[in-house]
């Protein structure tokens, strides 16, 4: 990445974690970035408009433009406008955590994230990673996107360091596993990553990209739904893989890979 870019993006996140003005020795500091570098990244995002001073030695904050922007961005993001609302009834038909991650390669980045209205909760944040190809259900869900010799090429490379006592011991446990999951056309994480947390992950493709589709929760919640859970899933993903077609709803029964 371009060192440019890398400190102005890093400038925002900075803001965002302190949530408070910063003077430019404080960013230079926070940042281990020379004074000189810095002030020439705050003086270029001061002219622009996207940052501004809060008054004399009061210390810098970030202006609602970058928001405005984010905001155009994010209300014409095609996949976020084909996918927001079905997202949205699903966990609001479940109430557990909700999300949706774009795949490359074996790897995966996370787009959508809406919370549940329960005070146990499991999240992951919007342009984050998927933590673990093997014992997450996202995971297991990017390795069922790629073809068979590309994924036994990431099975050579993986070594399965255990999260809990249910985490996946071999290659073996774990390619049969993947397997089952495209075959059914959704993958499960039953406490493999995180003690008491069921999730279960879905795919599809649009625009020749794989996306994912998450559901998590505790797995005293979700255990009970588990199958409708899926179901719903695939039936959302069917649609919203359709060219031209909006999500199914209702009672249509779900058509599997």
């Amino acid at each position: 990445m371009s060192k440019i870019v890398k400190r102005t993006l890093e400038f925002f996140e900075l803001f965002a974690e302190h949530k408070r003005p910063l003077s430019l020795s404080e960013i230079s500091k926070l940042l281990d970035i020379p004074v000189s570098s810095c002030h020439d990244v705050l003086q270029s995002l001061l002219e622009r408009g996207y940052i501004y001073e809060i008054g004399p030695r009061a210390g810098f904050y970030p202006t609602l433009k970058l928001d405005n922007l984010a905001g155009k961005i994010a209300e014409n993001d095609p996949i976020l406008m084909r996918a927001d609302m079905a997202l949205r009834e699903l966990r609001d038909e479940f109430d557990e955590s909700v999300s949706l991650a774009k795949a490359t390669g074996a790897s995966a980045t996370y787009l959508i994230v809406f919370e549940p209205s329960h005070a146990l909760r499991f999240l992951v944040h919007i342009g984050g990673q998927v933590r673990s190809l093997y014992a997450t259900s996202a995971g297991k869900a990017v390795l069922g996107t790629l073809g068979p010799e590309e994924r036994e090429k990431v099975y050579r490379t993986l070594k399965l360091v255990p999260f809990t006592e249910h985490t996946i011991k071999t290659i073996t446990e774990l390619r049969e596993e993947v397997d089952r999951g495209v075959e059914r056309g959704w993958h499960l994480n039953r406490e493999e990553s995180v003690p008491s947390a069921t999730t279960l992950s879905a795919t599809f493709v649009w625009n020749r990209t794989s996306f994912i589709i998450t559901v998590a929760g505790p797995t005293f919640r979700m255990e009970p739904k588990l199958q409708q859970v899926a179901d719903r899933m695939l039936q959302i993903c069917r649609g919203l893989e359709a060219p031209g077609m909006e999500p199914a709803s209702g009672n249509t029964r779900p058509r599997r890979r």
